[in-house]
């Protein structure tokens, strides 16, 4: 298992592999030629910095069973999903300003799959090669915006809003993530706690289907979609994404 990590220092971004409170700098391309420097910096001394820089993030919809009976949803035949912008991603650590005209806002505590080779039209063993690591995510929503106007479902509005699209610290390599377990705490107190084994579309078939027509590229982030227990972010306060042998996102809201 590694995990990798993106900051500052110095005014300059680096990247390197943590392993507890220190980094071991890398130069080159994470997702191509990353040679260890032997140099070292602790993580106290950085900056946390999005663990990599998406073209596109992708998000899905319904992608869980426990939720779908919930709301009774019926079983998609394909991933339904909606892209977010570049200008919503935000990195652990950050703090989130609340846009006025998005009102109420809710947390959806999430698995995030990070692609590492360039790929379309993929079949699962393909896919499953192509995936680099995973992550944590929050799919901030403002659930007043979505349904502002019957006639359209502003998904991309709602969702992609600056800073909705907080994901990291890290990206986490060599594991399986049918063992991981997604919880979402608020002010400390647990309000999500459901397994990716629950996924509909689980990772390698999800990566697949989505490559059908559309090239992903390394860098680019999946966001798996959520499970029960989404609720609304109280003003000041701080949303944790914990998966553990992942890590944990940490925002606070304003």
């Amino acid at each position: 298992m590694t995990f990798w990590i993106r900051y500052t220092h110095d005014g300059r971004e680096g990247f390197g592999q943590l392993d507890g409170d220190r980094i071991a700098v890398f130069a080159g391309d994470l997702f191509g030629e990353a040679t260890a420097t032997g140099e070292t910096l602790a993580l106290a001394e950085v900056t946390v910095a999005l663990p990599c820089r998406p073209s596109k993030l992708i998000a899905l919809w319904n992608n869980f069973h426990a939720m779908a009976e919930k709301q009774e949803l019926t079983r998609p035949e394909a991933p339904l999903f909606f892209v977010k912008p570049a200008s919503s991603y935000a990195a652990s650590g950050a703090v989130i300003a609340i846009p006025e005209a998005a009102g109420r806002v809710v947390y959806e505590g999430e698995l995030g799959i990070v692609i590492g080779k360039r790929i379309r039209d993929a079949d699962e063993a393909t896919a499953a090669e192509a995936i680099f690591g995973y992550t944590c995510t929050n799919d901030v929503t403002a659930p007043s915006i979505l349904k502002a106007d019957a006639s359209f479902a502003q998904w991309v509005r709602a969702k992609g809003l600056d800073g909705f699209s907080p994901f990291g610290p890290v990206i986490a390599t060599g594991i399986d993530p049918a063992t991981l377990t997604v919880r979402t705490l608020v002010n400390g107190r647990e309000r999500q706690n459901y397994p990716v084994a629950d996924m509909i579309f689980p990772p390698a078939r999800l990566v697949s289907l989505l490559s059908q027509g559309m090239t992903l590229e390394p860098g680019d982030l999946i966001a798996c979609g959520t499970s029960n227990g989404v609720g609304p972010i109280p003003k000041g306060g701080t949303v944790e994404v914990a998966i553990d042998g992942v890590g944990t996102l940490s925002n606070r809201f304003e």
